[in-house]
C-alpha cells in the first residue's frame, strides 16, 4: 500500500476511534447516559435524540445502540454521526402519527437533510411498525422508513430495514451513497419500495430487497435534477411490482445508470395484490410485473443505462421501455440503452414491449445476447386487435392491453432498435402470435437469433410502416 495512503487511513482511524469515545465519554453505558429505555414500550425518542445531537456538537462519532427494543417517532440524524445497531437492536417506529413531525411525504422513521458523512450501520433492524397507518396506493400521511435530503457521503451496511409505512428508503438530491448488505423486507403496507434512488454518485451491492412494491426504483421528480453515476450489482430482488423501474416520475433525468449481476424472483408474501385475479394467464399471486421497467413520461430524458447478467422468473413481463406524454415536453428523450446477457422467463401473456408515441420516439436500443421463456396461450385473433397509443396514460405493462400481437416483443415509434442472439420461445399452451411486432420503427436489425414459429400461419415478425430493416427474410 502507497504510504501516503497508509498514513492517511491511520489518521482517519485515530479520529474515528476518538469521536467513538468522545460520544460514549465514559464506560457508562448509552441508555442509561441519555435515559434511553429498550423494553419496546416507552417512547423513547428524546433520548435517542439527545445522543445523536451531543454526538453531532462534539464533532461526530458513533452512536451504538445494544441489543433491546427502542420505540421512537423521528429520529434526525447529524452531519458525521453513525447511527449503529448492535446485534439484537431493533429500533421500532411509533404507531402514532403525531411522533412523526413534517407534512406530507416528508414524515420519516429516520431523517436527514444537509448532513453530510451520515451512516447507518449495525446488525441490527429498523422496523417502522407500517401497518399501523394509512392503508391504500398512496394514501396520505405516512412515514417512509429513511428518508434523507441533500445529504453528501452516506454509508449505510448490514442493517435490516422492515414494515415501512409507506417507501422504505428514499434518498433525494444526495450525492455519494454507499449501501452494501442491506436486507430490506417491506409487507407492511402499500407503497413498500425498497430503494427509491434520486441521486448521484450511488453504488448499491450485495443487498436483499424482499417488496410489495418495486424493489430499486429510479425516480427524478425535479426536472432541475439528473438521476446519474449510479451502480447497482450482485443484488437478490424480489417484487410484487417491478423488479428494476427507472420512473414513474421523470421529470429531470436519467444518465449513466448500471445494473447488473442480479438474481430476480417472486418475493415472500402477497398481502395487497393477488396477480391471478386481475392478470389473465397468471396463475400465482406472488408475481412481479416487470424484470425491467424503463419510463419517462413527465418531460425528462434517460440516456446511457447499461443493464446485463440478470436471471429472473415470476415475472409477468421481462422488458417494458416506454416513452410517453403523461406530462407534455417535446424535448423529452430516451436513448443509448444496452441490455444484455439476460434470462427470463414469464408468468403472464403480457409481451415485452419498446414504445414511444407520435413525436416522441425511443432511439438506440441494443438487446443482445437474452433468453426469453415466455407464457403461450395467444391467438390468432389476438394479432388483429389495434393497440391504443395511451399516450398519457400511466406507464405498466399492461397498459396497452393483456395481450399484445407478439409473443414476445412489440415496438412502435422507434429507431435504431437492435436484437443480437435473441431466443425466443414459449412454454405452455399453444402460441399463435408473431414473435417480433414492429410498426414505425427506422432501424430495426434482429440478427443471430432464434425465434420460435408462431403455432399458426402467420409470420414470425411483423413489420408495419418499417424501414431501414434488417431480418433474415425466413423470418419475415
Amino acid at each position: 500500500m502507497n504510504n501516503t495512503i497508509a498514513w492517511g487511513l491511520f489518521c482517519f482511524c485515530l479520529l474515528f476511534m476518538a469521536c467513538t469515545n468522545k460520544e460514549q465519554n465514559s464506560s457508562e453505558p448509552i441508555t442509561d447516559k441519555y435515559a434511553i429505555h429498550a423494553d419496546g414500550k416507552t417512547l423513547t425518542t428524546a433520548g435517542l435524540q439527545k445522543a445523536i445531537d451531543d454526538c453531532a456538537r462534539q464533532g461526530g462519532g458513533v452512536v451504538s445502540l445494544p441489543a433491546g427494543k427502542y420505540l421512537t417517532g423521528t429520529l434526525v440524524l447529524k452531519r458525521n454521526v453513525t447511527l449503529n445497531l448492535e446485534k439484537g437492536a431493533t429500533i421500532l417506529g411509533s404507531k402514532n402519527i403525531a411522533d412523526y413531525p413534517d407534512k406530507g411525504r416528508r414524515k420519516a422513521l429516520v431523517f436527514a437533510e444537509r448532513a453530510d458523512n451520515i451512516s447507518i450501520t449495525g446488525e441490527g433492524e429498523i422496523d417502522g411498525n407500517g401497518s399501523a397507518f394509512n392503508k391504500g396506493n398512496d394514501a396520505p400521511n405516512r412515514p417512509t422508513l429513511v428518508l434523507l435530503f441533500d445529504c453528501n457521503k452516506v454509508h449505510v451496511n448490514g442493517v435490516k430495514l422492515s414494515n415501512s409505512g409507506f417507501w422504505t428508503f428514499r434518498f433525494v438530491r444526495c450525492d455519494g451513497v454507499d449501501i452494501s448488505k442491506v436486507y430490506v423486507e417491506g409487507h407492511a403496507n402499500w407503497n413498500n419500495d425498497g430503494f427509491d434512488i434520486e441521486s448521484r454518485n450511488v453504488t448499491i451491492t450485495d443487498c436483499v430487497v424482499d417488496t410489495d412494491d418495486d424493489a430499486i426504483c429510479f425516480k427524478s421528480e425535479d426536472p432541475d435534477y439528473v438521476v446519474e453515476n449510479v451502480t447497482v450489482k450482485n443484488c437478490d430482488l424480489s417484487s410484487n411490482c417491478n423488479f428494476i423501474k427507472f420512473g414513474t416520475a421523470s421529470a429531470g433525468g436519467f444518465r449513466n445508470i448500471r445494473v447488473s449481476d442480479c438474481t430476480l424472483h417472486k418475493c415472500s408474501k402477497s398481502l395487497l395484490r393477488f396477480w391471478e385475479k386481475r392478470v389473465p394467464g397468471v396463475s400465482d399471486p406472488i408475481t412481479g410485473i416487470a424484470g425491467m421497467a424503463l419510463e419517462v413520461v413527465d418531460g425528462g430524458f434517460m440516456e446511457d443505462v447499461v443493464i446485463s447478467d440478470l436471471t429472473m422468473e415470476d415475472v409477468q413481463t421481462p422488458l417494458f421501455i416506454r416513452l410517453g406524454r403523461r406530462k407534455t415536453s417535446e424535448k423529452s428523450y430516451l436513448k443509448d440503452v444496452l441490455i444484455k446477457n439476460i434470462t427470463a422467463s414469464s408468468a403472464s401473456y403480457v409481451a415485452s414491449s419498446i414504445t414511444g408515441v407520435p413525436g416522441l420516439r425511443v432511439d438506440n436500443v441494443e438487446i443482445r445476447d437474452i433468453d426469453f421463456k415466455l407464457k403461450g396461450g395467444g391467438k390468432v385473433s389476438n394479432t388483429m386487435v389495434e393497440v391504443p397509443e395511451v399516450e398519457d396514460a400511466y406507464p405498466e405493462n399492461r397498459m396497452f392491453g393483456m395481450m399484445l400481437p407478439a409473443y414476445g416483443v412489440y415496438i412502435r415509434h422507434a429507431d435504431n432498435i437492435r436484437f443480437i442472439n435473441m431466443k425466443l420461445s414459449t412454454v405452455g399452451d399453444k402460441e399463435e402470435r408473431h414473435a417480433v411486432v414492429a410498426e414505425d420503427v427506422n432501424g430495426l436489425e434482429i440478427t443471430d437469433s432464434a425465434l420460435q414459429s408462431p403455432g399458426s400461419e402467420l409470420s414470425v415478425i411483423r413489420l408495419k410502416d418499417c424501414k431501414n430493416v434488417k431480418v433474415p427474410k425466413e423470418l419475415q
